[in-house]
């Protein structure tokens, strides 16, 4: 794809009412609206009817990654309220994993609400009970041109992973325009989320249950899981016409080889639990095709697919994935992506996706157009006129192109 040529944001617009934007959450996930898209033909069910719509013998890759309460709020002796809104860590690593089971004291990049009212050599300190213990957290700025704070307290035996949880806020989309409430704990979570790191759910998740994951293993659907730490760049809008100057925010991918084995042994579909599984499958695609030219770097930049000169089938880039994990004595792989999916792009992993109805004029808008095409204005408008609620918290689509 020429990548000199522009793609207008106005070309993937649409008209979304806040009524329309699903403010809170159905109290059971499975009976939210289903739309299911197949080869231009669309229909309408209910959620909890996915299982009879999966291909046999497909395998559903599914993002495991768990969100952590990423709004830390502190108060200034004069009553001044700061927000400190974790981005991504710093030190004393930047793998999640490793930062948020470390106990003394870790340095994030973050988004800080009022921080022209926090002077460099003021520490900020909040009081948290935890069991039976008391902990003072201390907030201080490490760089203020970098946006990096860092975060101490004075008890060893207790993890980052712990204070975010006692201490923080859910990170709700801003376009809800509302505050967290205790419900928003579980429902903004998945029922398989694993591993803390994201600051925004993979939404597409929300709506399975135990009961629908049981159901598809019993029809013999098979399931593999990986894990993408969504960023808060998921939300942030894209603000040029030509959207190939849109920046796009880095993300932190882990994946086990089972995953990797996964996608050689597929003996159907590969469908794509949300976004973030799509694009992390994708990413895969190209750090595979990167490992056959002897390139060993595992960030993908984001607009590496349409530059690179490369082809590969599936099955071999994953292969080379494996050989390459061989060698080296691994059983899990960590990397970033940037990868930026718009019309023009060519899937090469994914056959199927799940997914909610997203904002429009965003990155996700265009991945849904660039996987069917200009049928994603015939989706959209049946959403709307049957009345299928919106964004983080609405409805659902599965996306069958082929």
């Amino acid at each position: 794809m020429n990548t000199e040529k522009e793609i207008n944001l106005s070309d993937y617009t649409y008209s979304l009412p806040d009524e329309r934007i699903a403010k809170y959450p159905l109290d059971k996930r499975d009976l939210s609206k289903l739309l299911h898209y197949h080869k231009g033909v669309i229909e309408h069910k209910k959620f909890k009817e996915i299982e009879e719509l999966i291909p046999d013998h497909s395998t559903l890759f599914f993002n495991n990654t768990k969100v952590i309460p990423a709004r830390l709020i502190f108060h200034k002796s004069t009553g001044a309220q700061i927000e400190i809104f974790l981005l991504k860590p710093i030190s004393p690593s930047p793998i999640l994993s490793v930062v948020m089971e470390e106990r003394e004291t870790v340095i994030w990049e973050c988004m800080i609400g009022n921080f022209k009212k926090w002077k460099d050599d003021i520490p900020l300190m909040r009081d948290l009970i935890l069991g039976d213990k008391n902990i003072i957290l201390q907030a201080s700025i490490h760089d203020r041109e970098k946006r990096q704070i860092k975060f101490s307290w004075n008890d060893d035996s207790i993890s980052f992973s712990e204070i975010v949880e006692a201490s923080g806020k859910v990170p709700l989309p801003p376009y809800l325009n509302r505050q967290p409430e205790e419900d928003d704990k579980p429902r903004y979570q998945t029922v398989y989320s694993a591993h803390d790191g994201a600051v925004a759910a993979p939404t597409a998740g929300l709506h399975f249950t135990p009961e629908i994951l049981k159901s598809l293993a019993d029809r013999g659907i098979k399931e593999s899981f990986l894990t993408l730490h969504v960023s808060a760049g998921t939300f942030q809008p894209i603000k040029t016409e030509n959207i190939l100057e849109h920046p796009m925010h880095s993300e932190q991918m882990v994946v086990d080889r089972q995953s990797i084995q996964s996608v050689v042994e597929a003996q159907n579909s590969i469908i794509a639990i949300g976004t973030t599984s799509m694009r992390t499958l994708e990413s895969l695609y190209w750090f595979g095709v990167r490992l056959m030219h002897g390139d060993e770097g595992f960030a993908i930049e984001k607009l590496e697919p349409y530059q690179s000169q490369q082809k590969a089938a599936r099955s071999e880039a994953f292969s080379a994935i494996l050989e390459w994990m061989d060698r080296n004595n691994l059983n899990q792989i960590i990397g970033t992506t940037e990868i930026f999916i718009f019309p023009g792009y060519q899937f090469r992993v994914c056959d199927g996706l799940i997914t909610n109805f997203h904002q429009p004029g965003s990155t996700l808008i265009l991945l849904v157009a660039a996987f069917i095409g200009e049928d994603w204005r015939k989706v959209y408008h049946e959403a709307d006129i049957n009345g299928y609620r919106f964004l983080s918290y609405g409805d659902s689509s599965f996306l069958l192109p082929k």
